[in-house]
């Protein structure tokens, strides 16, 4: 949903909606007023020189609202918007869009603690998923993990470069029983045939390639494994099958 507030004056500046609050010489809106806009929408804080300036209420007729500050008409500075799905996002706004740091809270309780750029993850950031636990930390370009990061899971992590909100190249899992494995993602053809002779499309998954496994600080010495085989985490873990909402 759209999370800017409706306009309360036309292309000639006259008011529309009702209004109850202080004005100054001019009769502008100006100082502490509550303004009820003609599509039910509703504002109650700061004017000045007839805008919204300062620390306000926003209500939006949907049950949505914003409270925070805002400057000539715009959510601009510290603010919290809650939105009708249940979720929220508080933090730094330019220009009526998320910009700066900021946490935003997901229906589904996922939680993104980082920095945004024109409404979208951009910047350092930590996304955590509240039905597993695990969590990314790293960087995100336009919405999407991309480049450094790293992926901590309830008993390992993996570090390494991503694209596109997937693992790729070269990487490492580190095991919380002292050892760590090193190896790469790369893409392979996967078949999904559809029954029909001779008609098979194929798509690209990705493949976790392993390297030897490097001991670290091994807690039980006699059962160091002898090969990277089966440390790897699943698909399910490291493949991010259920995507990130979007905002």
């Amino acid at each position: 949903m759209s999370d800017i507030g409706s306009e309360e004056f036309d292309d000639d500046h006259s008011y529309h909606g009702e209004y109850d609050g202080d004005r100054n010489e001019t009769g502008e809106r100006h100082g502490v007023g509550k303004a009820m806009l003609p599509n039910g929408d509703t504002y109650q804080g700061m004017y000045e020189n007839g805008q919204r300036s300062g620390q306000g209420t926003y209500r939006f007729r949907n049950g949505a609202r914003y409270i925070g500050e805002y400057f000539q008409n715009f959510k601009h500075g510290e603010g919290v918007f809650y939105y009708p799905d249940g979720s929220k996002y508080e933090g730094s706004w330019v220009n009526d869009q998320r910009h700066g740091h900021g946490i935003y809270t997901y229906p589904n309780k996922d939680t993104y603690d980082g920095e945004w750029l024109r409404h979208q993850r951009h910047g350092q950031g930590t996304y955590y998923y509240n039905d597993t636990g695990s969590r990314y930390t790293g960087t995100w370009v336009m919405g999407k993990m991309e480049n450094a990061g790293e992926i901590i899971y309830l008993n390992h992590k993996y570090q390494g470069n991503f694209i596109n909100n997937y693992p790729s190249g070269p990487g490492k899992f580190v095991f919380d029983i002292g050892c760590e494995q090193d190896g790469e993602f790369i893409q392979v053809e996967q078949d999904r045939g559809d029954g029909k002779e001779n008609d098979i499309a194929t798509n690209m998954a990705l493949k976790w390639k392993p390297n030897a496994v490097t001991s670290l600080h091994l807690r039980y010495p006699t059962k160091e494994p002898s090969s990277g085989e089966g440390l790897a985490p699943t698909d399910d873990e490291v493949g991010h099958k259920s995507p990130i909402p979007e905002t």
